[in-house]
């Protein structure tokens, strides 16, 4: 698995558009297709039509593709910085950087 890919998981968080993926992941729709199009073929993804919008397409993970996310955010956990923050003080931090970056 690459870092691209890795990201591309962890940030495929429910189904989204390819341009969505590409915002998350800071990066050209031409990357996020490249690194979609891998995990597709690895069997970690599908694209499904988007229901409202009919050019469209959505990325939607697999079951394969959901328990590798799964163990991707389970690895990228451990030993973190932020480990000795409960869920709530984790989700606090997270807001109050996302505060911090808009301003």
């Amino acid at each position: 698995m690459t870092a691209s890919q890795g990201v591309a998981l962890r940030e495929l968080t429910g189904p989204m558009t390819l341009r969505e993926l590409a915002e998350r992941m800071s990066c050209e729709p031409s990357n996020a297709t490249f690194v979609a199009d891998r995990l597709e073929e690895q069997g970690y993804l599908e694209r499904h039509p988007h229901p409202g919008n009919r050019r469209a397409k959505q990325l939607v993970l697999t079951s394969a593709g959901a328990e590798l996310r799964e163990r991707l955010l389970d690895l990228l956990s451990k030993d973190s910085p932020l480990a000795p923050l409960s869920p709530e003080e984790q989700d606090a931090l997270q807001h109050l950087l996302a505060r911090a970056v808009v301003h």
